[in-house]
């Protein structure tokens, strides 16, 4: 019988295969009883199985060096690997085994269901969301304890696999990449979820959040995964299979002609030049920023480089990051971003009040805020910035503006950093150029003060949008109302934009809305030049400026500006895609 199931899609495409199930072994674990004598000959058990997963962890980490894979994974190991030294899941376990006389699978479950209860009084939904880390963790111990196979190969590779499971973990998902796996599913996860970011990453179909289809779905039954409208099709039927084969020819052709885009300059129909930058994460990322045809980096997240470690990288070390990625790029221009940490980017190490558990996150010490509070760290990051110049074109990027007091602020710190590198006699750009960002409303409404002292900016569309509707984006409740064309946020961005050309300085769109094709022409319109984005999205992106005609799309956005109806909004945009 063929029927639907309902998800949220976090990748696009279409995947046509079979579906292969995979094993949930926390719901194969039985309790049962044990001698007091047998008590350390259990935990000799349970300790042989963790250290056979941290060595499956080690080995994972030199295939990331072997293959083309994402920054991401290499990140989402270091978390498991952490988990597992922990005393939380290392040894506590080996206290209940003792205490309840019980089998280690056994003992495991019941301390892995308090860690998950502790997570979900989170009020944060991304943090609360990372209980999934914990689970995929122990899902690997259990694995070895329960005797299970490790993870699975692609059964069909002639008809194309579809992995339908419970969750995923983006360790596994390495191996997965190697044997042609055409599409993931999975009952959990979210729009942030590791399958979500990795799925991104791999340009693979991946359909999130289908709650019961890994119980719904059957062994080698057919699947149709259309991620651009979030629905998978169970056994279709012929004349299904047949419209679904030709729209993925379709996607796919089209996907290969975007390739022939990388060298083409991006101009629109009216000769106006756009720069088309990308984000990235992680040094190992300039591969793909190269292969996209990107004119420089507009975002290095450089807070992934304090990420999934314990204690902070050294000023060496980061000297040494920022160094590599503005020599790989070969004199195009990279944007390196202070450390944005706070909120739900958190690390071990830091004594500065991160890991306090606060209702608003979002709201808390985070970014400047937290750089302000650490001059030390602030400045370490700043004297490796500044010496990276000397090797290519770097730019420093402020985030989480929301005052000229914090501006000052760090104007002061970077002439001190200078400073201390002139009396040591190192060499780095002087003319540095300095941007910030634009993210807080308050940043978008006082965006003179900020021009007038800044060599450009660059508007974070995520941050800007969540916190311009008062909503958490991560949170699947109010997904929904998560609208970048809101007419509050289309003025406070033709604010912004404004502000900036008034003032003579660039301005650049590198949140989520400068990679979405569908959001291209407004952005256009509004008068944005630069764009950031994932490199993946870079080509598409192209291809719509190439196609667009800007004093066309100006008189369309000034009426969409004009009104406050979202019906009338909606009409507007239509109008921008023909």
């Amino acid at each position: 019988m063929s029927f639907l199931l309902h998800g949220i899609g976090v990748s696009g495409g279409i995947a046509i295969g079979r579906a292969q199930l995979v094993s949930h072994a926390t719901l194969e674990v039985a309790h049962y009883e044990i001698k007091r004598e047998q008590v350390p000959s259990e935990i000799e058990r349970f300790d042989a199985a963790v250290n056979q997963v941290a060595r499956e962890l080690d080995a994972l980490w030199g295939q990331i060096q072997e293959t083309d894979t994402p920054s991401e994974v290499g990140a989402f190991i270091d978390v498991h690997a952490m988990l597992l030294r922990d005393e939380m899941l290392a040894k506590a376990p080996r206290d209940i085994i003792a205490a309840e006389l019980c089998n280690a699978e056994w003992a495991l479950v019941q301390q892995m269901n308090r860690l998950v209860e502790q997570f979900e009084q989170i009020e944060d939904a991304y943090l609360r969301e990372r209980k999934q880390d914990v689970v995929q963790v122990v899902e690997r111990v259990l694995t070895v304890l329960l005797g299970k196979p490790g993870p699975v190969l692609a059964q069909h590779p002639e008809q194309r696999t579809i992995l339908v499971a419970h969750d995923l973990s983006p360790a596994d998902m390495i191996r997965y990449k190697k044997h042609a796996f055409a599409a993931f599913l999975t009952d959990l996860g979210g729009a942030t979820s590791h399958t979500a970011i990795v799925a991104k990453s791999l340009n693979i179909p991946a359909v999130v959040a289908l709650h019961n289809g890994r119980s719904l779905i059957r062994e080698n039954e057919w699947l149709i995964v259309d991620g651009a409208h979030n629905v998978v099709i169970v056994n279709p039927d012929k004349a299904v299979l047949a419209e679904y084969r030709l729209k993925q020819e379709e996607f796919d052709l089209e996907r290969q002609k975007l390739k022939r885009l990388k060298t083409k300059r991006a101009t629109t129909l009216d000769g106006q030049v756009v720069e088309l930058h990308a984000n990235i994460e992680l040094p190992s990322d300039v591969r793909d920023v190269l292969e996209s045809g990107a004119n420089g980096v507009g975002l290095f997240r450089s807070e992934f480089l304090f990420l999934n470690r314990y204690g902070l990288p050294t000023e060496d070390e980061q000297f040494e990051a920022y160094r590599s990625v503005a020599v790989g790029l070969g004199g195009r221009p990279v944007t390196i971003r202070t450390f944005d940490l706070g909120a739900d980017k958190n690390m071990e190490g830091i004594s500065a009040g991160l890991d306090r558990v606060t209702m608003n996150p979002a709201l808390g010490l985070r970014a400047v805020r937290f750089c302000l509070s650490e001059p030390h760290l602030f400045l370490t990051q700043l004297r490796a910035i500044l010496r990276a110049s000397h090797f290519g074109k770097v730019k420093i990027l402020i985030p989480m503006l929301c005052n000229v007091y914090e501006l000052t602020q760090v104007l002061q710190l970077i002439d001190r950093a200078k400073e201390s590198l002139r009396v040591e006699r190192a060499s780095f750009d002087e003319n540095i150029a300095v941007g910030g960002m634009i993210e807080i409303p308050a940043a978008a409404l006082s965006i003179g003060g900020f021009a007038e002292r800044l060599d450009f900016l660059s508007i974070g569309t995520n941050d800007l949008i969540q916190y311009t509707l008062a909503i958490d984006r991560a949170d699947d409740a109010v997904a929904h109302l998560y609208d970048p064309t809101h007419p509050a946020v289309l003025k406070l961005l033709a604010m912004a934009i404004k502000g900036a050309n008034k003032a003579g300085i660039p301005i650049a769109v590198c949140g989520e809305m400068a990679g979405e094709v569908s959001f291209t022409r407004i952005l256009l319109g509004l008068g944005v030049r630069e764009f950031s984005m994932h490199p993946n999205h870079l080509l598409a992106v192209k291809q719509r400026v190439l196609n667009s005609d800007v004093p066309q799309l100006e008189i369309t956005v000034n009426k969409m500006l004009k009104t406050d109806d979202p019906d009338k909004i909606a009409v507007y945009m239509e109008r921008l895609k023909l």
